[in-house]
């Protein structure tokens, strides 16, 4: 199929009769790694689909054909191809039910060794783009008085690192922007989730997701070439099963009250832990008198 043709919703058939229990999802980032993961145990559990990326040809080859399944091409850094997706998942499925925010990269290295347009890149694709849909689908959610925002954040986004700089500042930005919208829609029966897994044997660390900073400084060269090898050898070998973060996933956005954070991973577990310890520990801030 052409790429023009999957953004003319009139060419797509309309299948809007929905049981009570299928949900329609659409879902960023789908054409490998833990988007692809989140489509196949969605279509399982029996839902309706909208898997989108940026290469509609490794869409199509990582998640096949289906009839419960629309791929569409979206790079969420484009609001008009958000809003575009969202109006074709309305004309095929009617609806959308769940929003699931996976699309994601990582510009790694130290804050000095980054360059300001690569951090600027890790804003956009982590925090503009989930905005970009998100904006785009809330309307959808509103009208129909129900839904679920699911975002994939991180430890990153509670907890932050050396070498994680630019990725959690885009993912502490995900925390405070999803705390802060989770109030206003909920009066509308919209409800938001955060995602916050350690290590997952997902693509985040493959070549196609990880953009290492140029080693630049002296004063970091050796720091740099230990930790690029240790990221580069963890790739494919995390302790966290991806098949079971996604079955979990499914499972709590069938609940009627989704929580408002899962912290996925045992690795996650300890650091998230140490951070919420640390601030019940500090000292209570007096006014002068």
């Amino acid at each position: 199929m052409p790429d023009a043709d999957r953004l003319l919703i009139s060419t797509q058939p309309k299948e809007h009769t929905i049981s009570s229990n299928e949900k329609v999802w659409l879902v960023t980032g789908a054409g490998r790694g833990l988007g692809a993961d989140i489509v196949r145990a969605a279509l399982a559990a029996g839902h309706r689909v909208v898997a989108t990326g940026r290469d509609p040809k490794k869409l199509d080859a990582a998640l096949g054909a289906h009839d419960k399944l629309l791929t569409l091409k979206l790079d969420i850094t484009n609001a008009e191809e958000a809003k575009a997706a969202s109006a074709a998942a309305v004309a095929r499925f009617g609806r959308i039910d769940v929003l699931v925010n996976n699309a994601g990269n990582f510009y790694a290295g130290f804050f000095e060794e980054l360059t300001p347009d690569q951090v600027r890149q890790q804003i956009e694709t982590l925090l503009f783009g989930p905005m970009n849909v998100t904006r785009a689908a809330l309307p959808v959610m509103r009208k129909q008085r129900a839904g679920l925002v699911l975002t994939i954040s991180s430890t990153a986004g509670l907890v932050g690192g050396a070498f994680c700089t630019g990725y959690a500042a885009g993912k502490f930005g995900i925390e405070g922007w999803m705390e802060s919208l989770a109030p206003e829609i909920e009066p509308f029966g919209i409800a938001t989730m955060l995602v916050e897994p350690g290590f997952f044997r997902t693509e985040l660390l493959s070549a196609d997701s990880t953009t290492f900073a140029q080693p630049s400084i002296e004063d970091y060269a050796d720091r740099t070439a230990g930790t690029i090898a240790f990221l580069s050898g963890l790739d494919g070998k995390q302790p966290g099963d991806p098949v079971k973060l996604v079955s979990a996933l499914v499972q709590l956005a069938a609940l009627e009250k989704p929580p408002l954070r899962f912290v996925a991973g045992t690795d996650a577990m300890q650091p998230i832990e140490a951070k919420a310890h640390l601030c019940r520990s500090m000292p209570t801030c007096r006014r002068s008198r």
